[in-house]
């Protein structure tokens, strides 16, 4: 672990009462304070921000989109660069602000660097690095969301059996934060705390207990003076949860609140069993796409239909990407996903924040470790593309090559045709088209096969009138072959000769067809919590947890689905720590 130098800490020094009555005035006639005055740049020298922040707190949350998280850095525990990131640069805003987001939430876990008992003192030196790096992003003109992060499960999450000491050192912080940044301009957002949580409360303790951390903070902001009188607050749903009961309890604070100048925060991950492939849960479905609209027509209809703007400060999907482990969500129905949810939320009028903890923008590079999956993500900002059923058309290496039909979603384009490369494919000839049908003939299918090697022979593109062309990979595979093996539960694989397929997700079961594995509530176990397959080596993992979940001696089924359609099944039997595992 690298150490990180950080700067002295500096006091900027209050506008003064003349200015502040300024700026309060600059605000009422709907001039940017951040326009106004000069903002610290991280080293105790003022400059001017060059971002007019828009008066009303609408117009100013649209101007933030769209949005992207600082994810486990100054959040981690206990240090910015615990988690596997470097430390923050400025070139890092650099690269965001040229990627075309016009703000960043800055996830911050204050607990290992603010003293445990009273007065809760923060640590000058982390205070003046959490200052620096707010800094440098405002100097790339980028608006910034200021949170209060982990501290909600390490300890705020204990409320309701020691309320006094953990509301005295939650209104610490922010009466701390709220003195070290009271002369930034209105670029810089407070977010009260993070999917907030109360262990062993009622659930109108909880929603008690938020109600008072939200008006308690809302009270130390605003008293605090500065550019705090007017600074754009956020206030979050309990767990930031997007449900219609919890964002009404929060839509009731605010009405109580009487400031025109709230945000409402809520996350979006997703419907959970696409979000982490559990359940059954392979494809971006009805059941998937359902979830999403109803989500974002709920955030609409209870906040920004009636005036209050929604910073979905967190969206992405679980378990993908994850450069560390296989794919659980398959590529193809994590673009599809993507790409809805920019829509949904154009439509809804909610800004965005991509959370990105090390996945998408590799810190150390600074270049996406996925290019081709952030321009989807990035095309979703301002228009939709094409996408189809699936992006993988499977040919069987043993038989024989015939038609093959996908069906294409247009979202409102049109569709334009085929390409492999610059070459287009001749309509009649390589495809046909009925209505969304789109069919990939069989000679189409024999000359891209070419030898029928396993695996992808192939990659043609459906292009569309706008947007993004969807990628189609043209696999040979035949169904694959597993081996017996032996080992311990701390340490099983299954020999896998995969052929060309790709797995999609297991079953486990017992003889008497009760669920097997830690996730019992279900057949469908979770991908790479439960297995995991590993293409190079040739085998199919099953995890400590999963072997540690199963009754001992007693025989379970796995049923291995594959993206082919292909299944094959497996039996595996756990006696004390060895286990044991068979195909028949």
């Amino acid at each position: 672990m690298k150490d990180i130098a950080h700067p002295a800490h500096h006091r900027s020094r209050g506008p003064g009462r003349l200015a502040a009555l300024l700026l309060a005035l600059l605000v009422t006639l709907g001039l940017s304070a951040g326009s106004a005055f000069a903002a610290p740049d991280g080293h105790g020298k003022p400059s001017r921000s060059t971002v007019r922040v828009p008066a009303g707190a609408t117009d100013a949350v649209a101007a933030m989109q769209p949005s992207w998280n600082l994810g486990n850095t100054l959040d981690a525990i206990p240090d910015e660069t615990s988690w596997g990131n470097p430390p923050v640069t400025k070139a890092l805003f650099d690269t965001i602000r040229a990627q075309g987001f016009r703000s960043v939430r800055i996830p911050v876990t204050w607990t290992d660097h603010q003293s445990a008992t009273a007065p809760y003192t923060i640590d000058a030196t982390f205070m003046a690095r959490v200052k620096q790096v707010v800094d440098w992003a405002l100097a790339d003109g980028l608006y910034v969301v200021l949170n209060v992060h982990h501290d909600s499960w390490q300890w705020i999450a204990n409320m309701a059996g020691d309320h006094d000491k953990v509301l005295a050192r939650f209104d610490a912080i922010w009466t701390q934060v709220s003195a070290a940044f009271r002369d930034e301009p209105r670029t810089v957002l407070f977010e009260s705390v993070n999917e907030p949580q109360f262990n062993n409360a009622t659930d109108a303790q909880k929603s008690q207990f938020l109600n008072e951390l939200n008006t308690s903070f809302h009270a130390i902001v605003r008293s605090s003076g500065g550019g705090n009188a007017s600074r754009l607050l956020v206030l979050p749903t309990l767990g930031c949860t997007p449900s219609q009961d919890l964002m009404d309890k929060l839509s009731s604070t605010m009405s109580a609140l009487h400031d025109g100048n709230l945000v409402a925060t809520v996350h979006y991950y997703g419907w959970y069993p696409f979000s982490v492939n559990i359940a059954g849960g392979t494809r971006f479905d009805a059941a998937s796409q359902q979830d999403m609209t109803d989500a974002f027509a709920r955030m609409h209809d209870t906040f920004v239909a009636k005036g209050i703007p929604v910073y979905l400060g967190e969206y992405g999907l679980l378990s993908w990407p994850d450069h560390t482990h296989p794919d659980a969500v398959e590529r193809g129905e994590g673009l599809k996903y993507f790409e809805q949810l920019g829509y949904q939320a154009r439509t809804a009028g909610v800004t965005t924040a991509l959370w990105d903890p090390f996945s998408l923008l590799n810190r150390a590079t600074l270049q996406w470790r996925d290019p081709a999956l952030f321009a989807w993500i990035k095309s979703s900002w301002t228009g939709r593309s094409g996408t189809a059923s699936s992006d993988q058309v499977f040919v069987r290496k043993s038989g024989s090559i015939t038609a093959q039909t996908l069906t294409l979603n247009p979202n409102g384009t049109t569709f334009r045709g085929l390409w492999q490369g610059s070459t287009p494919l001749v309509a009649g000839r390589d495809y046909t088209l009925s209505g969304n049908q789109l069919t990939l003939t069989a000679g189409a299918l024999t000359r891209l096969t070419g030898n029928r090697a396993y695996g992808v022979n192939a990659t043609v593109q459906a292009r569309f009138s706008r947007g993004l062309p969807w990628q189609i990979n043209v696999i040979t595979y035949d169904t694959p072959v597993l081996s017996d093996a032996s080992g311990t539960t701390g340490s099983f694989a299954i020999p896998t000769q995969f052929r060309g397929d790709v797995l999609a997700t297991m079953e486990a079961k017992y003889a008497d067809g009760s669920n097997a594995g830690q996730a019992d509530w279900t057949p469908y176990q979770e991908f790479n919590r439960a297995f995991s397959p590993d293409y190079p080596d040739g085998k199919i993992i099953l995890t400590s947890d999963f072997l540690g979940a199963l009754r001992d001696s007693a025989q379970v089924t796995l049923t291995f689905h594959f993206w082919s359609g292909a299944t094959v099944t497996y039996h595996v039997t756990k006696s004390g720590s060895s286990v044991t595992g068979t195909t028949s």
